[in-house]
């Protein structure tokens, strides 16, 4: 019998410990039979959601390492197809209500309610952005990830009033936000092996 979906992700993934690559197999096992479910749901039981906790709080993980597999099986399915490959990409946010939102981080300034006075009440949000790059055939079957950025933006105070001191077309593209673009192209045709296939 062939390898199960989770060994075929993770057999290019290395942790330093061969205790934490089984646990991100055996927690990629129960989310993948409980999708969308939160933790205590998907491990059914409080020692494997204890050891969830204490797996992503090891600091010999990190998201690099546990998508290192992924990347590495997506090279071998797109090396395995011919033709050119198509390299999707967005930024999706992902938010949270935390009483210590410093934690996790703000992704944005959002403006809520309108108050009595006439002006609108102005709320961080707290939770982290994700820029990721999927690989997909022109008939749009799923290849994989071929890169992913994660960040949080710490502060907000005072960008208004620097974009109007600095002109933001003369900052250089490499100090932008927006140079995720560019990163995850150059990481996905180099994880592609041939450039010249990506679109």
């Amino acid at each position: 019998m062939g390898q199960s979906w989770v060994e075929t992700e993770t057999s290019g993934c290395d942790l330093g410990d061969a205790r934490l690559n089984r646990r991100l197999g055996a927690m990629l096992e129960a989310l993948g039979d409980r999708p969308g479910k939160s933790l205590p749901t998907a491990f059914q039981d409080w020692s494997n959601t204890k050891a969830a906790y204490r797996f992503f709080s090891n600091g010999n993980v990190s998201e690099d390492k546990i998508l290192e597999g992924h990347f590495a099986a997506s090279a071998l399915r797109i090396k395995a197809t011919d033709g050119p490959v198509l390299i999707l990409q967005d930024t999706t946010e992902f938010s949270f209500k935390r009483a210590s939102p410093e934690k996790i981080g703000f992704t944005k300034v959002s403006t809520g309610r309108k108050l009595k006075e006439g002006r609108y009440q102005k709320h961080a949000i707290c939770g982290l952005l994700m820029h990721a790059s999927l690989a997909i055939t022109p008939e749009g079957l799923p290849l994989g990830l071929t890169a992913a950025k994660f960040w949080s933006r710490s502060k907000f105070k005072g960008t208004a009033a620097l974009k109007r001191k600095i002109n933001p077309t003369r900052v250089p593209i490499e100090q932008k936000e927006s140079m995720r673009w560019l990163d995850n192209l150059r990481l996905s045709t180099e994880l592609a092996g041939a450039p010249e296939r990506c679109v």
